[in-house]
């Protein structure tokens, strides 16, 4: 009986420290899509991975050109000449990787551009958010726009907007 009540009085007592709790969420995406240096960002990362796009893919033509020249011509050449066609070709694919890796790799000129654009304005909105979470004593503040699955959001606690009143945008 005492286990009973003991544990009765701990699930109530759980119970009303999670009332006491505040919990807000935000948008991130919405909240970003209403920042006009966000959208400018965007706009210019896109331009540069469509430049690197075409010019990588002029470079892959080129040694896809290279190849088909190579097989039509493979019957009339030389096993010397072969080899260093083949040299040739294999140089090529490896500058191509190459580069590809330069503009698109994990460590490449557009995840650089990208931070050097859009990681300030991201630290703002954090910044903003950890203010708002403070200043409204909020125990938990959800992304709905992240990883995160909300099957419901009241629009009361939906946050996006002082977010964007605090960084100066509303």
């Amino acid at each position: 009986m005492k286990k009973l009540i003991l544990t009765t009085a701990i699930l109530i007592s759980f119970v009303f420290a999670s009332q006491a709790q505040k919990y807000g969420f935000i948008d991130s995406e919405y909240i970003m899509e209403n920042i006009p240096a966000y959208t400018a960002a965007q706009e210019q990362l896109n331009q540069l991975s469509s430049q690197y796009q075409k010019e990588l893919e002029a470079m892959h033509a080129e040694v896809e050109q290279m190849y088909q020249d190579f097989q039509a011509e493979s019957v009339l050449l030389s096993e010397d000449m072969k080899r260093k066609r083949e040299d040739v070709i294999i140089s090529k694919e490896k500058d191509y990787k190459q580069l590809q890796r330069k503009y698109f790799g994990p460590s490449g000129d557009l995840f650089s551009k990208r931070q050097g654009l859009v990681k300030p304005i991201q630290d703002d909105i954090f910044n903003a958010v950890q203010e708002i979470a403070t200043e409204g004593s909020y125990a938990v503040i959800f992304d709905k726009a992240g990883g995160t699955t909300l099957f419901f959001t009241n629009p009361r606690y939906d946050l996006s907007d002082q977010v964007l009143q605090k960084l100066g945008y509303k």
